[in-house]
């Protein structure tokens, strides 16, 4: 299997390695590729030095998949182009995302949907996955109306430059602003671009994205994203109406029941999930279930995953082991 990963430099790409060592991919040759500035750099893989090369020495190698986090634009560029000669590549960022020609996946969910002819396929957005994870078998069973999700997520979304901003000002430090505004002791309600409905391009990933992975549009979904002094880790607080009712042990079990999902509820021993716990980690953390007491058929839940993991580099792998255990490469 040889292996591209498009973006190596970056901060998923450097989790995308630690997640493909950790998981043992079947790698026979390893491709680490970034823009022609890294061209050249050394990066360990197992033990073992790569030198990272350019795009079209990538293609030119013809690797049997190319994992992307290289920005939308890049992947607009070039996912096409390994495309062309026969590479899978399964994208990281939001450029394929709400393309109708291709497949927005969590494999847990959805990868059955996947062929051999599948050559670009989209990775979700980190908010939307650790979201539709916790409320896939909750629609299951009792069927999603609407959902209003604000999130809490941390500085790691936006890149090291944001990181170094906040490291910067906890530290006290004139720095370079990744923000228009300090984050340090700060909650920022923008996160991505303003578009013209008001909304911004990350709260209109999680209002449409969730019903193209579920292959659902009877429900709807709105959100508030707001970006916080968290160094990793996005939280979300979730409320869905169901047009079914519901029992909270029930609700319990059957998140406990679902692969990649991890139960923390426990207001008695002040157990419930947060960044700190999620860190390093690959499971979604669900907790403060709770009845919405204004109206009928309503739950209140807290949801927390490590962004860069499971948000991204750990479903971009598993996408590649389905891809792979199902000879679909």
């Amino acid at each position: 299997m040889k292996v591209a990963v498009v973006g190596a430099t970056g901060m998923v790409g450097e989790v995308m390695l630690k997640v493909l060592a950790e998981r043992d991919f079947p790698i026979t040759e390893l491709l680490l590729v970034a823009s022609e500035r890294s061209v050249g750099k050394k990066i360990s893989f197992k033990g073992k030095a790569h030198s990272v090369i350019g795009l079209e020495a990538a293609i030119a190698a013809q690797p049997d998949i190319a994992i992307f986090s290289a920005g939308g634009s890049t992947s607009q560029e070039w996912a096409p182009k390994f495309a062309a000669q026969g590479t899978t590549v399964v994208d990281n960022s939001s450029a394929w995302r709400m393309d109708p020609t291709k497949k927005l996946v969590v494999p847990e969910i959805n990868a059955y949907v996947l062929t051999k002819e599948d050559k670009i396929i989209a990775n979700p957005n980190c908010s939307t996955i650790q979201m539709v994870m916790a409320l896939y078998p909750l629609h299951q069973k009792y069927t999603m109306k609407r959902v209003v999700v604000s999130t809490y997520q941390s500085v790691s979304g936006t890149g090291v430059k944001a990181v170094q901003q906040l490291e910067n000002e906890t530290a006290g430090v004139q720095g370079e602003m990744a923000y228009p505004y300090p984050i340090n002791r700060n909650a920022l309600p923008h996160c991505d671009v303003f578009l013209e409905n008001g909304y911004t391009k990350e709260e209109m990933k999680l209002a449409r994205e969730p019903q193209k992975i579920l292959d659902d549009r009877t429900f709807s979904v709105t959100a508030t994203a707001v970006r916080i002094p968290t160094a990793g880790g996005h939280s979300e607080a979730v409320n869905v109406e169901f047009h079914n009712d519901f029992d909270l042990a029930e609700v319990r079990k059957l998140l406990h029941d679902t692969p990649g999902v991890v139960v923390q509820d426990n207001p008695d021993t002040h157990t419930y999930p947060m960044p700190i716990y999620a860190h390093d980690k690959d499971d979604v953390f669900v907790g403060r279930i709770r009845r919405d007491e204004t109206q009928p058929n309503t739950l209140n839940l807290w949801i927390v995953s490590d962004n860069l993991r499971k948000g991204a580099a750990t479903n971009a792998v598993q996408i590649a082991e389905y891809l792979a255990e199902k000879n679909l490469l």
